[in-house]
């Protein structure tokens, strides 16, 4: 049996991980994720002024032509906010800024952030007007958009599904935890870590999971936080006060059809609070969710041990 090959990179402030399941296709995959990552950095980035979003986030509410990548990854935040019922919203970028993250994460490390800090409305996702047949975009009630919630994991199954479409092999792309796997899998499936913090060793809390199909999602408040004002923060906001969400969940592991759905999902449920397992039960996706003093609970489906460890078929 052929262990897939590996290659480990930085991309989008976060670590990613590419995995084939053949090896002589490594470096031509890399190169198939490197071009649409790149792009999709180009369309979305907050922090770069090149980009297509902050040329949006400047438009004064103007209709604004669009390309159809950032059209749609637009379109994948706004049906994440309706599947969530505007609990995971794209239009929380300037209350992100008045949080503290207003720079790229790595910058944020530094130190902490001596100004005050304040609320900001969360205009909300109805603001943002789409009409992908141009496409064109047109923000309303001054909203600012950030695609930072959906943005990764849609990256994620959309280099898999290129990858494994032009190479005809088994592949693993992980954006800063953010899991899409596409064709064959290796035998026994793909064996993944789950943490609070991906890019922790195996020695960290956890548990190693195998899953074949679909996606993998993480979102936790305890990796992309910072200090700003003299308060804690985190990067998941809540779009009914604007702030950063009061979870019960340090940490929400959720795995579905893919890992866009994976990451609405484990977003959404940050921001839910207390009613989040029952909702993922009826939904029918398996979960993990690890309260802030290291209480793990299950949702059915989710393996209760890593002796056991596959999820779905």
């Amino acid at each position: 049996m052929t262990t897939p090959a590996k290659d480990t990179f930085a991309v989008f402030g976060t670590t990613a991980v590419l995995l084939v399941t053949e090896p002589a296709a490594l470096a031509r995959a890399r190169a198939i994720a490197d071009a649409e990552l790149a792009a999709v950095d180009l369309a979305c980035s907050r922090f770069r002024p090149d980009s297509e979003l902050s040329r949006l986030n400047k438009s004064g509410g103007e209709l604004t032509l669009v390309s159809e990548l950032f059209a749609a990854l637009i379109s994948e935040a706004l049906r994440a906010a309706e599947l969530t019922g505007g609990d995971v919203d794209p239009t929380c970028g300037q209350a992100l800024a008045a949080a503290g993250y207003d720079r790229d994460f790595g910058e944020i490390r530094a130190g902490d952030r001596t100004f005050a800090v304040t609320a900001r409305a969360v205009p909300g996702w109805r603001s943002v007007w789409l009409d992908a047949s141009t496409p064109a975009v047109r923000l309303a009630r001054g909203a600012q958009l950030d695609l930072g919630s959906t943005a990764k994991a849609w990256a994620s199954d959309r280099c898999a599904g290129l990858i494994t479409d032009t190479l005809a092999c088994g592949v693993l792309v992980s954006l800063g935890g953010d899991i899409a796997v596409a064709g064959p899998p290796p035998g026994g499936g793909w064996r993944v870590r789950v943490t609070d913090d991906h890019a922790a060793g195996p020695e960290a809390d956890g548990q190693t999971v195998t899953i074949r199909s679909g996606g993998l999602a993480t979102s936790s408040t305890t990796v992309r936080a910072w200090t700003a004002g003299g308060a804690a923060r985190h990067h998941i906001i809540d779009p009914a006060t604007g702030e950063p969400a009061r979870s019960p969940w340090r940490t929400v592991s959720v795995t579905a059809a893919s890992c866009a759905d994976a990451n609405i999902a484990s977003t959404a449920v940050i921001i839910s609070g207390e009613s989040a397992p029952g909702w993922l039960a009826q939904a029918g996706l398996p979960a993990r969710l690890v309260r802030h003093d290291g209480t793990v609970e299950r949702t059915p489906g989710w393996p209760a041990s890593s002796e056991n460890p596959a999820i779905g078929t």
